[in-house]
């Protein structure tokens, strides 16, 4: 970390410097080992689950569902955004290597903003597919045909690289002021576009493209769920309320993990909160590398038909003939 004041520096100037600087988990410099050994672990378990989730949904015909094809992409989005900060984290934790050239740096950026944003944006479709379930199930069957669901997929990957790929021009062509030092382990463009000078107007865009994705999605994912418990008060029996509430725990599980992190650093950020270094960059690691970990594991146990399938693909098939 002594390097930094010297290349912050040589980095504030009006043009994109040659490098990013990032700060890492603070004392972690100094034992590397288990840092780089949980970091590891956490990926490859991720990429585990899953992959066992993106299998078993592919193979099995009868998890070819509106609901389970919008698990498969929020797998597929898991994976990427976990792959995406690798690269990043794994320098810290090796190399304690804070420079990063700015091409890489909005390479990554670009990437983990698409995933994070496929993430809310999966995660949207998926409470307008409980809603449905819950609020309309005569019609579910008539409203989410595989048209739809198509149409769902292909606005989602539109409204991904329509917002995010104009990012990284913007922001490699953008005047900067201050030194290019950032304040996580990985590359964000809010956290890049703060940096610019005043009155750059890509910083305006970089805050219009957060609140049109992880400001608005959470909205409707509550609102949607307040029509769910509107229905379910007036549902019969306790028990029919509960096999109604059991089909979004999951979904609401993996909600709040992913979207409860992102709110306490937004506001510790915009509120300028006293919060230590180390628990900033530890909550940031958690609103990133926890929900690869933990949602192929809450479908698991949650959601039946998943365990139950995952269960009988690992089971070893019996050879011979049967009497």
């Amino acid at each position: 970390m002594s390097a930094l004041p010297t290349l912050a520096a040589s980095n504030s100037s009006t043009s994109m410097a040659p490098t990013f600087l990032l700060v890492g988990m603070p004392g972690l410099s100094a034992t590397p080992s288990w840092w780089t050994i949980l970091l590891i672990t956490v990926y490859l378990f991720s990429a585990l689950g899953n992959g066992i989730i993106l299998w078993i949904i592919a193979l099995e015909p009868t998890l070819h569902r509106p609901m389970h094809f919008f698990l498969f992409l929020l797998s597929v989005s898991d994976v990427g955004l976990a792959t995406s900060l690798m690269p990043t984290l794994l320098g810290l934790a090796l190399a304690d290597a804070h420079a990063v050239p700015a091409s890489a740096c909005l390479l990554q950026m670009f990437f983990v903003h698409i995933f994070s944003v496929m993430e809310s944006s999966v995660l949207l479709a998926m409470a307008f597919d409980r809603t449905l379930a819950i609020c309309r199930p005569l019609r579910y069957s008539a409203l989410l045909t595989n048209g739809a669901i198509s149409k769902i997929g292909l606005a989602i990957a539109f409204r991904c690289l329509g917002l995010h790929l104009p990012l990284p021009f913007l922001l490699a062509h953008m005047p900067y002021c201050h030194p290019q030092i950032l304040t996580h382990s990985y590359c964000l463009h809010p956290d890049m576009a703060r940096l610019a000078c005043p009155g750059a107007w890509g910083a305006g865009y970089s805050l219009f493209v957060v609140l049109s994705a992880m400001g608005l999605d959470p909205l409707l994912i509550f609102f949607s769920y307040g029509l769910i418990v509107r229905v379910l008060k007036g549902v019969g029996s306790s028990e029919d309320r509960w096999k109604a509430g059991q089909t979004c725990a999951a979904h609401l599980s993996a909600v709040l993990l992913f979207y409860i992190p992102m709110i306490f650093l937004a506001l510790i950020t915009r509120l300028k909160l006293p919060i230590p270094q180390q628990a900033h960059t530890l909550l940031s690691y958690i609103h990133f590398l926890l929900p690869p970990l933990i949602n192929p594991i809450l479908y698991s146990v949650k959601m039946k038909e998943i365990r139950e399938k995952i269960l009988k693909r690992l089971q070893p098939r019996k050879v011979g003939c049967t009497q």
